[in-house]
């Protein structure tokens, strides 16, 4: 079974707090947290991510998923830090060389936190095999990321079979995760793909009642 990270992009402005709590008791296993600079992507949504993220902690133990859409990506760790976050995965083509890489890597695991890497449907996974040893979790991204309800990218299916033979016959303690246009028709194909976490947001969101589609998005 896989786990369901429920991105908190598109909460209806107002309903935070219920919205919160409902997914708590539907059970999702992480907010995701959709953090845009509007400059590494078009949409910007850091203030509102970090406000989001500290109200979470305060009224939730659910882990926070941090995904940083980000071009100053130390910046963005020191802020979202401030929140514990339980993953912080920052863009692979927001880096200006390994060397950078390498040096947020160490970084965000010095400061007690797991670490994963995002890459952009138009990257080659294999830029990123170098890194997977010393990370928790790859994010495949499924669609271009910067917003809410796209539709899955099929080309991006298969980078994910390729990332999980990858791990698996190198025997790496790593999760895989896809993100964007993650609903009840595209994640059948994505689970058997070897995701381990899929992020969804809109099709949750949307329902009428956010467990059943969780329960269905996990089987």
């Amino acid at each position: 079974m896989v786990e369901i990270s429920t991105s908190i992009l598109s909460v209806e402005n107002g309903k935070e707090s219920e919205t919160f709590f409902k997914l708590e008791a539907a059970k999702t296993d992480y907010f995701h947290i959709d953090v845009m600079d509007g400059k590494f992507v078009e949409k910007n949504t850091y203030n509102k991510m970090l406000e989001y993220s500290s109200y979470i902690k305060r009224i939730s133990n659910l882990p926070l998923d941090v995904h940083l859409m980000v071009e100053d990506i130390k910046v963005a760790i020191n802020d979202f830090l401030a929140v514990r976050p339980n993953i912080i995965t920052f863009h692979y083509e927001a880096c200006k060389d390994k060397n950078e890489v390498y040096e947020l890597i160490n970084y965000i695991k010095e400061n007690n936190c797991r670490v994963g890497i995002s890459v952009k449907p138009n990257t080659k996974i294999e830029e990123i095999y170098e890194f997977l040893p010393y990370i928790h979790l790859c994010l495949v991204m499924t669609v271009e990321p910067g917003k809410g309800g796209q539709t899955l990218l099929s080309d991006m299916v298969q980078k994910i079979v390729y990332l999980k033979k990858f791990v698996v016959q190198n025997n790496l303690d790593i999760e895989i995760e896809a993100d964007g246009g993650i609903n009840l028709k595209t994640a059948p194909e994505v689970r058997n793909a070897g995701a381990d976490i899929l992020v969804s947001g809109t099709a949750i969101l949307m329902a009428n009642n956010y467990k059943d589609i969780i329960d269905e998005l996990k089987k």
